[in-house]
């Protein structure tokens, strides 16, 4: 293997993962579904480099949103010092807050028993796709960013943790969630990004200290990083913008025709 085709598996790699991660379409089954259809079974398609590039995730959306974190952190901030427990931004952080832990402290207790198998990534493609169009169909929509509560942190957590079953999507829980309890379009996505941060963050760094260690080539570690970053941030500018003015059935009808290609794939043995 060439270090010309490392690269370049590098590259697709990170786009896939950079496009993916924060369409509710989930950037695990995408990454399987290239690393095994490939064939990429060495370097560049093992799994601790495939979590690693993620990285390159964790700083598309923190730059993207580095505006309204130091808005969320300041207003904090004085909340807690005037002790204003109604302000807004103290509302965010404190649902943000609550809503990361339960995924944290059931993915560090399940983190070497959920199987990341074919057959499980097909068929949560398939229930994610029908939870989404429901959201769709019976979410009212009506409600904006300032009308979050520490309620809306807990419960979009909750949902969180369906993400930790391979094929979910950490996006697309946290978005259909949001949908079901009535956010409009464009907060239930821009409040779904703020809220798997940390989660986000915590556990790439997680799985990335292993990657340092284990990586032949930390230049090819590298580009796939920088192609996630560049493709993730195009990915969260156009899905936010997509929301304004569309519905996600988009994503609906593309996760319910993953499924059947994954399913086919199964049934014609291509996939395990």
């Amino acid at each position: 293997m060439t270090i010309i085709q490392d690269l370049f598996r590098a590259i697709v790699l990170g786009i896939v993962q950079g496009i993916t991660e924060f369409l509710p379409i989930s950037s695990t089954a995408h990454l399987l579904v290239f690393t095994k259809a490939f064939g990429w079974t060495d370097l560049v398609g093992q799994k601790y480099f495939v979590d690693a590039i993620q990285f390159g995730s964790v700083v598309a959306v923190l730059m993207y949103f580095w505006s309204d974190i130091r808005q969320l952190l300041s207003g904090g901030w004085t909340a807690l010092r005037q002790q204003d427990w109604k302000r807004e931004e103290w509302k965010i952080l404190v649902g943000i807050a609550v809503g990361t832990l339960p995924a944290l402290v059931v993915g560090f207790l399940v983190r070497d028993v959920l199987p990341e198998s074919t057959l499980v990534i097909a068929t949560m493609s398939l229930v994610m796709s029908l939870l989404l169009a429901v959201a769709e169909l019976i979410g009212t929509r009506t409600r904006k960013f300032d009308a979050l509560t520490i309620r809306d942190g807990f419960l979009v957590g909750l949902g969180q943790m369906i993400a930790l079953l391979p094929g979910a999507s950490r996006s697309g829980s946290t978005l259909t969630t949001a949908l079901f309890l009535g956010l409009e379009r464009q907060t239930a996505a821009r409040f779904s990004f703020l809220l798997g941060i940390p989660t986000l963050t915590i556990a790439t760094l997680y799985q990335s200290t292993k990657a340092m260690g284990n990586a032949d080539n930390l230049i090819v570690l590298l580009v796939g990083i920088v192609s996630t970053f560049i493709f993730s941030y195009l990915s969260i500018a156009w899905l936010l913008r997509y929301l304004q003015r569309h519905s996600n059935w988009i994503f609906v009808w593309y996760r319910l025709g993953l499924a059947a290609v994954l399913f086919s794939a199964l049934a014609l043995r291509q996939l395990q």
